[in-house]
């Protein structure tokens, strides 16, 4: 039988610090043991032997919480690996981290050392639609609205599909795509701010509650929903608020650590 594919989360607050004994960890997760989806804080509780071993990372977008441990990862481990560590991206994301990360002031430029023939670290440009496949594993970039060029991921395996909403504001062509995934079982999306902030949420490309029902009400396929990127704060509130206005849709909140297979 195939081994299923397996995705466990490393991160998932919309923040850092440590609430009631439990460390908050920003956005990332583990697909097997070789692919990061989103590079945040949440990647730095991996070992050594875990971070030599990812050969992949894709990044729905290129704000800080999403790539704070990139940098460093590189860093860490480059006389481990033997090849590049692979980044997919928008080119606009690639084209962020290029100018405002590995530009020497910030950190060093990986694409060029410790060689230009031999690089610890390579780009690979994608955009909405792209399909990367990686042995049976199938990563498509799907359309979300943001801030900032940004995409959610679905990662498909042989038998079912999860979808990754990274950071989105209210996105029509998301539920669109996400609408003609046959296997689809688990929905992970963000819900950032509570309701009062509404016009924050609004302002900074997240949802809040009554933002993400609307959202849902799009959604015709079954699956298991689970809600990420709260703000670190007021997590019990917004779930609090979601329970109210989401109704039947079961929303649970996402845990760190929590594995899904596929």
């Amino acid at each position: 039988a195939r081994r299923p594919m397996k995705v466990r989360i490393l991160g998932c607050s919309g923040g850092i610090g440590d609430s009631g004994g439990r460390p908050l960890r920003t956005t990332a997760m583990l697909v097997d043991d070789d692919i990061l989806i989103d590079c945040g804080t949440g990647a730095g509780d991996l070992t050594i032997v875990e971070l030599a071993r990812i050969d992949h990372v894709f990044l729905t977008h290129s704000h800080f919480d999403h790539i704070a441990c990139l940098p460093m990862l590189i860093d860490s481990v480059g006389e481990l690996r033997h090849r590049p560590l692979t980044v997919h991206a928008t080119g606009a994301t690639l084209e962020a981290l290029r100018a405002h990360v590995f530009n020497w002031a910030i950190w060093p430029d990986f694409l060029q050392i410790p060689s230009p023939a031999h690089p610890a670290l390579q780009f690979d440009a994608i955009e909405v639609g792209t399909v990367v496949s990686l042995g049976e594993r199938r990563i498509t970039a799907l359309p979300v609205r943001h801030t900032v060029p940004a995409v959610a991921f679905q990662l498909a395996s042989a038998h079912a599909s999860l979808v990754f909403s990274g950071d989105t504001g209210p996105s029509p062509e998301l539920w669109t795509a996400v609408n003609r995934i046959d296997d689809l079982r688990y929905l992970l999306i963000e819900t950032s701010y509570t309701e009062p902030e509404r016009r924050l949420a609004a302002a900074s490309g997240h949802l809040c509650p009554s933002m993400l029902a609307m959202e849902l009400a799009q959604l015709k396929r079954p699956a298991e929903v689970f809600i990420t990127h709260l703000k670190p704060t007021q997590p019990d509130q917004i779930m609090a608020e979601i329970e109210v206005r989401v109704g039947s849709v079961q929303a649970r909140r996402l845990q760190p650590q929590q594995v899904f297979e596929l």
